[in-house]
């Protein structure tokens, strides 16, 4: 049978009348079946290979278990997150992330940990550890992506001069350099070959800047609130930084010491939903604040205040004035164009202060460029 048929067969189920003479192998059975449990309605074979009909409601899952370990088996890691995604909201498979032997399963992504933030209150006790050891898997990953550019545009701003890390031979951290590589051991030459080298910090005195994380904890905001918390974790290890994260909603929460010790304990600190009022955690935030004009405010927020409009304005116009770095993102995440108040950004773009989205990628970039002082308009191009 051409296998492009097959592919279509697959792609529209077995609900096409096109195709009802199309024989699949076991393999694409395998995946016809996981297929048909999220996305066939109407009548269909079940997982035991009997007709049945579900009023339109789709078919009941099979065991979910087997379900994922073939989802796992026979499709790609990109299209597994899909289907993952596609089976919580068609289903309402919430069950698929409380109980451990499913939990195990699950291919940890960044939509799947805003998941379980959501749903953290309804993890039973033997699933809590499982939970966390997948949402431990996708912030290293994060922090394997963000951490050293971060740490060297830090550095190199504070430094004052552009050169490369390299040339301070005596600064490299072996330790860490040695298990950052493992993975580049050619076996042939019995050599490891570096991808990249870490550095010990330079000797710091005292801290040299104040960075404050303000964290919107609106549900919209879930990516922004997991890439926040590794950037709060990477900045908070940093001798030269004093570090502040303050989570809010209608409430002030300060994660500080929290993402001091482990990111993965402040993104289940996170109550993701309810109100929204910037004005009081600004309000908090300028308490904070010992010498403005070496300290950076990075407001992460869509900006749909509850609180008193005119109140955050004059305090972040106060804040500007006074030296701090503001900055406002209106998302830190790998997204599209956030959804986001026009008119309130519109408004403090008018103040001065950068407002703008701005991907994991180009973070680095945005912090060095802000402690040098720099213009940060080039990023607003990602502001529409």
């Amino acid at each position: 049978m051409d296998i492009r048929t097959a592919h279509w067969r697959l792609i529209l189920g077995a609900d096409s009348k096109a195709f009802d003479d199309v024989v699949l192998t076991e393999e694409q059975s395998i995946m016809d079946v996981a297929l048909a449990a999220i996305y066939d309605s109407g009548e269909g074979d079940d997982s035991s290979g009997n007709k049945s009909k579900q009023g339109g409601k789709g078919r009941s899952m099979p065991n979910l278990a087997k379900w994922l370990t073939d989802i796992r088996t026979f499709f790609p890691q990109d299209v597994v997150s899909v289907i993952q995604a596609d089976a919580i909201e068609r289903k309402g498979l919430t069950k698929l992330l409380l109980e451990p032997e499913t939990l195990k399963n699950i291919k940890p992504d960044i939509s799947m940990v805003g998941t379980l933030m959501a749903l953290k209150g309804q993890i039973p006790e033997k699933s809590k550890e499982t939970a966390r050891e997948l949402v431990k898997g996708v912030v290293d990953e994060i922090m394997k992506r963000m951490e050293n550019d971060l740490r060297k545009a830090v550095t190199g701003a504070l430094n004052k001069k552009s050169h490369s890390p390299i040339s301070n031979f005596s600064a490299i951290d072996w330790k860490r350099t040695i298990n950052r590589n493992l993975k580049n051991y050619d076996s042939d030459r019995q050599r490891l070959i570096p991808e990249k080298f870490y550095f010990f910090e330079r000797t710091q005195k005292q801290k040299e800047w104040t960075v404050i994380l303000d964290i919107d904890q609106s549900g919209s905001m879930c990516d922004s609130i997991i890439y926040s918390s590794v950037m709060g974790s990477i900045f908070a290890s940093m001798p030269s930084l004093d570090t502040h994260v303050v989570a809010f909603d209608t409430e002030i929460t300060d994660l500080t010491e929290l993402c001091r010790n482990d990111p993965v304990d402040m993104l289940f600190g996170i109550q993701l939903g309810g109100g929204t009022d910037i004005n009081k955690s600004v309000t908090y935030c300028q308490t904070l604040i010992e010498n403005p004009r070496k300290t950076m405010f990075i407001l992460i927020s869509d900006l749909y205040e509850g609180g008193v409009r005119k109140g955050l304005l004059r305090r972040l116009s106060e804040m500007h004035e006074e030296g701090v770095k503001v900055i406002t993102l209106l998302a830190l995440s790998d997204g599209g164009k956030p959804d986001y108040d026009v008119n309130l950004a519109t408004e403090i773009s008018k103040l001065g202060i950068s407002c703008f989205a701005c991907t994991p990628d180009r973070l680095p970039e945005l912090v060095e460029a802000a402690i040098k002082g720099l213009d940060l308009k080039k990023f607003e191009q990602n502001r529409v």
